[in-house]
């Protein structure tokens, strides 16, 4: 065999080997990446908490905590990836260096690994960017600080060409991670983020990716569009289309509504539907965040109660809030039934202080203690937040006019199925062909997820066990009540993000 031949083999794989590591422009126009799906162990779901915290630090260029300008108060949502199962391929520099990263339409920042980093073990486990072999690199050096759920990673700002698939991002402002506080990241195997959300939440005010992509004349349509694949046994984990969608991943028309506040994309919800009996906190509407970025379904722990023991999960059993019923459930009862208003009924009784703004919320706070062992500073007692949710399940209930015992039997049932921060709640997974459907309604439309769409399935140290999507995620006035509709719900639904009419369509998935 002659050396030209061996030679045109040798660039003939290397061309292959290339072209399955970035997707490219189609003959569409559309830009197809693909997504790998790695599997969820039991023991990085332990770890996985979806969380909110307070932030004091106004956003600055220096050493930032988060964009909190836009924000109505100081809490803001946080989340870490442990449990993300979805991610693609980029490449930053000149020549390209390719990363794995997370594309989370929950953030706005992309971030990866430095070469500089070398005093945080996960680093040592990933891919890095180095500025110094890149013709491209240009120097930035602002420090800068992203918290998340269990921790927070630290490095400085700087700016080269990102590829994505054919596409070529100039001079995108990127940070460069040297620290990453938490082992959040070690077992992951994508290297960084690439944030997709509004650059209203971008740390230090970077443009993000997807700002680029449009302003430098990449795309021909102002959307993105994101297919999950949940089939177990499919190589494909799914895809991320920009410019627009594929026909081949939806079957019926979009329902868009629009983005009801920039930042994240967020949407406004209505009532929660389970068994085709309403859980009722979200009639008047919510909030809700679609997120890549996470595989839950994180909402008020008034609904996630109801959900999970409708659904038959083991969750935390609350003695406290088992007290409180059976200490106060006559007097709040007494209460109800003569009329007076539920907000203030726990005001009445002497377990809360009235504020003027007060609303159902739960002590069960998924921050109630980070890995750095701080707690919660939320201004709360437990037992205020247990009366006020203990009022509105018997409010609940009295409007469907039930007998006061059965009312009594439900809310202890539900206090038992009450959300642990520090576990999941499981299921039987031989019951989950007789669970109930849960709804979301959305745009007047309903959004049904099955059984099989709502429960993960996780490896366990022996065999396969079953969670409930569902986790608790409580987040007061102006911005809550709150709903993520992570990578479970986004896997039932085709999703496209309009940036260019501000609003988001699902369509069922197929």
């Amino acid at each position: 065999m002659s050396m030209a031949f061996k030679g045109l083999l040798v660039a003939i794989c290397i061309w292959v080997w290339s072209g399955s590591l970035a997707a490219a422009i189609s003959n569409d126009g559309l830009l197809r990446i693909g997504l790998k799906k790695q599997p969820v162990g039991l023991n990085r779901l332990n770890a996985a908490r979806i969380t909110k915290t307070e932030v004091s630090q106004p956003r600055g260029l220096g050493d930032v905590n988060i964009n909190s300008n836009n924000l109505k108060s100081n809490i803001v949502y946080l989340k870490n990836y442990f449990d993300t199962q979805y991610y693609g391929e980029i490449a930053i520099g000149s020549p390209p260096q390719y990363l794995a990263v997370v594309f989370d339409t929950g953030s706005a920042n992309l971030w990866v690994p430095s070469s500089r980093c070398i005093f945080s073990i996960a680093c040592y486990f990933h891919s890095k960017y180095r500025a110094s072999i890149s013709s491209t690199y240009t120097k930035i050096g602002i420090p800068c600080k992203i918290p998340y759920g269990s921790g927070s990673i630290s490095g400085y700002f700087s700016a080269d060409n990102v590829k994505i698939g054919d596409v070529i991002v100039k001079d995108q402002e990127f940070v460069e991670v040297t620290r990453e506080g938490v082992l959040t990241f070690l077992a992951a195997r994508f290297d960084g983020v690439l944030g997709l959300g509004f650059q209203d939440i971008s740390v230090g005010e970077a443009t993000p990716v997807w700002y680029n992509m449009v302003q430098q004349g990449h795309m021909s349509q102002q959307i993105f569009s994101i297919w999950l694949n949940h089939d177990p046994t499919s190589r494909v984990g799914g895809e991320i289309v920009f410019g627009g969608f594929d026909w081949r991943h939806f079957t019926g028309d979009h329902t868009y509504v629009p983005i009801s506040k920039k930042g994240y994309w967020q949407i406004d919800v209505g009532d929660v539907i389970v068994a085709d009996n309403s859980t009722g906190l979200c009639k008047g509407g919510c909030a809700a965040i679609v997120d890549s970025g996470t595989s839950f379904l994180a909402g008020p722990t008034t609904i996630v109660a109801q959900i999970n023991h409708a659904i038959g999960a083991d969750g935390y059993a609350n003695l406290e809030c088992k007290n409180v019923v059976s200490t106060y459930g006559n007097l709040i009862w007494e209460y109800l039934v003569s009329g007076v208003r539920p907000d203030i009924v726990c005001v009445d009784i002497g377990l809360c202080s009235y504020d003027g703004s007060r609303n159902v919320k739960n002590y069960i706070e998924s921050v109630i203690e980070n890995e750095t062992g701080k707690e919660s500073s939320v201004d709360e007692t437990p037992l205020c937040t247990l009366c006020e949710m203990v009022v509105y399940w018997i409010q609940l209930q009295l409007k469907k006019q039930i007998a006061k015992e059965k009312i009594f039997s439900y809310v202890n049932e539900l206090c038992e199925k009450l959300p642990n921060p520090l576990r999941r709640s499981f299921v039987n997974c031989d019951n989950i062909a007789f669970m109930p459907d849960v709804s979301f309604t959305i745009g007047n439309k309903s959004f049904t997820l099955s059984p099989e769409q709502y429960i993960l399935k996780v490896e366990g140290k022996c065999s396969i066990v079953c969670l409930s999507g569902f986790v608790a995620l409580d987040v007061p006035p102006p911005q809550g009540p709150l709903w993520v509709l992570g990578a479970l719900f986004l896997g039932a639904y085709h999703t496209v993000f309009d940036f260019g009419n501000l609003r988001v369509g699902f369509a069922k998935a197929i």
